[in-house]
């Protein structure tokens, strides 16, 4: 994207960048001249900045002489000009301690709400974090249970803990000995794999495991109904949140409209939730204003990074204005990432 920005250009965006984060107030040349020492004239940088508007980096407010950086703008800092920042010993010694809840053992759910507290905290931002999906959770054991002549209850214990229940349908009574017997051998086949690894392979897995005519008819039934039986609970996992005050303290909402939008996006979990689900493949990552699917989001930027729990994984971060000290936040929600793995293993 910087690439087709001088090695000026670069210089004054950066500038432009860190001086609205800070103030929170449209850049001017004068002010980029004074605070960052580039060696260039205001009228040197006012003439860049010129060129950064006309290539959409930044825009200019009909009110002020300054200019204030685009999602464009945020997009090539994040990728190309941000700094790995260090996080400081008290502010990791601050997490571990607030997250670790003095060394209790807890939930994950009690884990994640700790940490989204502190976070948002240490940010000035919301903290966010959704609880890890059950489709790479591993298989412990299952129970078949006859709770009607048509009706059976398959019981799966998940590594994680977690336990999931469903009804089979069958066609017509089946003996306790051919229950027992399917169930030994669905444990033998199956205990230690992924539920997705299950509903991928339950087929060849249960080829060769019984020709006798009982328990090979309820098989079947297992294999003809895998996606179902073993696929991950309805209930989509919940989102958690911090304390909204931090955020709601920023400059960005002053005015009741800006808060009302804000208030309105955190009572709607649905959106959080998609927002977060949304939040594909290992390590940290950036969504910026208009990147988001979803126009209720378009002025806010959501930095958040993986974490897990064994085989199973979720995510935490921040939400917050497109004006955020990025490089600081995305090393905040990168070390947390850490550290919640670290306490769930």
């Amino acid at each position: 994207m910087t690439a087709s920005l001088t090695d000026r250009e670069r210089q004054v965006l950066e500038a432009v960048i860190e001086t609205y984060v800070q103030t929170a107030e449209p850049a001017g040349s004068r002010t980029i001249a004074k605070r960052h020492g580039l060696g260039l004239s205001p009228a040197t940088i006012r003439n860049t900045m010129s060129d950064l508007e006309e290539k959409g980096y930044l825009y200019h407010p009909h009110t002020s002489a300054g200019r204030i950086p685009t999602d464009r703008a945020y997009r090539a800092y994040v990728d190309h000009l941000m700094r790995p920042a260090a996080v400081a010993a008290a502010q990791s010694s601050q997490l571990r301690g607030e997250i670790s809840g003095k060394g209790e053992r807890a939930a994950i759910e009690s884990i994640l709400a700790r940490a989204a507290q502190v976070l948002g905290v240490l940010t000035n931002e919301l903290g966010v974090a959704v609880s890890p999906t059950l489709d790479g959770a591993v298989l412990e054991r299952l129970e078949l249970i006859q709770v009607s002549s048509e009706r059976l209850l398959l019981v799966l214990s998940l590594r994680s803990g977690a336990v999931r229940t469903i009804f089979v349908e069958v066609p017509s009574q089946i003996a306790t000995d051919v229950i027992s017997q399917v169930t030994v051998v669905l444990n033998e086949r199956l205990a230690g794999l992924t539920l997705k690894e299950i509903r991928g392979s339950l087929a060849d897995r249960l080829r060769d495991a019984i020709t006798d005519q009982g328990p090979r008819e309820l098989l079947n039934i297992f294999v003809q109904e895998a996606d179902d039986l073993f696929e991950v609970p309805a209930a989509p996992a919940p989102v958690v949140l911090g304390s909204t005050q931090p955020l709601a303290g920023q400059p960005e909402f002053a005015t009741k409209e800006r808060l009302q939008g804000l208030l309105a996006v955190t009572e709607r979990r649905d959106v959080l939730r998609q927002a977060l689900a949304a939040r594909g493949g290992e390590g940290l990552t950036i969504s910026i204003g208009q990147e988001h699917t979803d126009a209720r989001l378009a002025t806010f930027t959501l930095v958040t990074a993986s974490y897990h729990c064994g085989p199973l994984s979720g995510v935490i971060g921040v939400l917050g204005p497109t004006r955020m000290p990025y490089d600081k936040i995305a090393a905040l929600v990168d070390h947390t990432s850490r550290l919640v793995s670290e306490l769930l293993e």
